[in-house]
């Protein structure tokens, strides 16, 4: 009888603690649409994308355009020449591998960096929305399998990381 009275004190003290919980979820792909720092972000990563392009394409056009001198050069080299060349070629295509290898390194480095203190205005936002509000959780819609209604504070958070974008870019 004891064990049967303290598991239903048990599960009404549990279900009063759940129920103190707050919990809200905000649309983070929204949040971040909105800081205009975010959109010179992005097209700072996409200046320096279309630069590696670029030089690609042109280590790529070199290449190429050696390849097409050896095949036209081919018929009239010698063995030891043909050799040394077809090592000059595997060099120029190892070596335009090895850059596009170091480019997407570089492109992950700077997208990190890009995005760190963004993604701190956000995480900052978010807390003192939920502090204002005494949330117990915040869920991003984006990730959840479901939810039904539930407090949405997308809007706040968003007025709030307005705020602090435009203190961090003065």
């Amino acid at each position: 009888m004891k064990r049967i009275v303290l598991a239903l004190v048990l599960m009404f003290s549990v279900g009063s603690v759940v129920a103190q919980q707050k919990i809200a979820h905000v649309n983070s792909q929204k949040l971040l649409d909105t800081l205009p720092s975010r959109r010179a972000a992005i097209e700072q990563l996409k200046a320096f994308e279309e630069s590696g392009v670029k030089e690609l394409q042109e280590m790529e056009a070199d290449f190429n355009k050696q390849i097409a001198i050896y095949e036209k050069n081919r018929p009239t080299m010698s063995p030891v020449i043909i050799k040394i060349e077809e090592e000059k070629l595997m060099k120029k295509q190892q070596a335009l591998q090895e850059r596009e290898q170091s480019l997407n390194s570089e492109m992950q480095a700077v997208s990190q960096e890009l995005n760190k203190p963004i993604l701190e205005r956000v995480q900052k936002a978010v807390e003192i929305v939920s502090d204002r509000k005494k949330l117990s959780y915040v869920i991003d819609e984006s990730s959840t399998l479901y939810f039904k209604g539930g407090m949405d504070i997308t809007n706040e958070v968003v007025t709030e990381l307005l705020r602090l974008d435009a203190e961090a870019t003065k």
